[in-house]
């Protein structure tokens, strides 16, 4: 079987990465990738998963905005980087990339994308009903996004997200959350209490685990100057634990 398949949703037929283990099935997990688009590391990230049991769907929501593989390569890395000259460069062209993903109905649309791919799991024979979802910056906006919209996910491992939302959204919350960041990630870590605040008042079993010496992107081991070995190593194995407590 092609790991390109092609899920069916209300906006059109989406184009995803599915990974499959060799062995028995311990769930299924919804993978999103970060705002580059569905790049290689996406890829291999959803390949490790598969290899630990689970039926990995990774779509690729953005190229149909213009954001692909080939049009983000290298920005990330300018942006993480030490080249001032680099960093100002890479600023326009992800102001740009980023322009297309601020209409109004981009969120409402990506998040019914996302929810297709929750039932393309959920009713996977192997898979049954055992889904969780995780996700990188884009990614894990939209873990939250769907955790929110979503009442019988199991599992949400965010990564450096944004969880813009009111009280009464996120209260509708039922699965579990384990929330990532670097403790250089400046603006989510500012806001980190306050949203752990609006986790509580809402009921949402929250856990965040904050990394010191590491900031933004700290598990892409494909973007050489934001990737942190140690805290993307130990977030990993709380990753696993934590879908086979409440997924596997």
């Amino acid at each position: 079987m092609s790991p390109t398949q092609h899920i069916p949703t209300d906006s059109g037929t989406l184009a995803a990465y599915v990974a499959r283990p060799e062995g028995p099935v311990r769930g299924g997990l919804v993978l999103i990738h970060e705002v580059w688009g569905l790049v290689g590391h996406t890829r291999d990230v959803a390949d490790r998963f598969a290899r630990e049991g689970y039926v990995v769907v990774a779509p690729d929501l953005l190229a149909d905005r213009g954001i692909t593989e080939e049009s983000t390569a290298g920005i990330g890395e300018d942006l993480a980087g030490p080249d001032a000259e680099a960093r100002n460069r890479a600023q326009p062209k992800l102001r740009a990339l980023l322009a297309p993903l601020q209409d109004a109905e981009f969120g409402a649309t990506t998040t019914e994308r996302v929810r297709s791919c929750f039932e393309y799991l959920y009713d996977d024979a192997d898979v049954a009903g055992r889904v969780a979802v995780t996700g990188f910056c884009f990614g894990g906006t939209y873990s939250f996004s769907l955790a929110v919209h979503e009442p019988r996910l199991l599992a949400c491992v965010p990564f450096y997200g944004h969880a813009d939302f009111p009280i009464e959204e996120l209260s509708r919350i039922k699965a579990p959350v384990l929330a990532f960041y670097g403790q250089d990630d400046d603006a989510l870590v500012t806001a980190l209490p306050e949203l752990e605040a609006a986790m509580a008042r809402a009921g949402v079993d929250f856990t965040a685990k904050v990394y010191p010496g590491a900031g933004h992107a700290f598990f892409n081991d494909s973007n050489r100057y934001a990737y942190r070995p140690g805290p993307a190593g130990d977030a990993w194995q709380r990753t696993l634990a934590f879908l086979a407590l409440h997924v596997a």
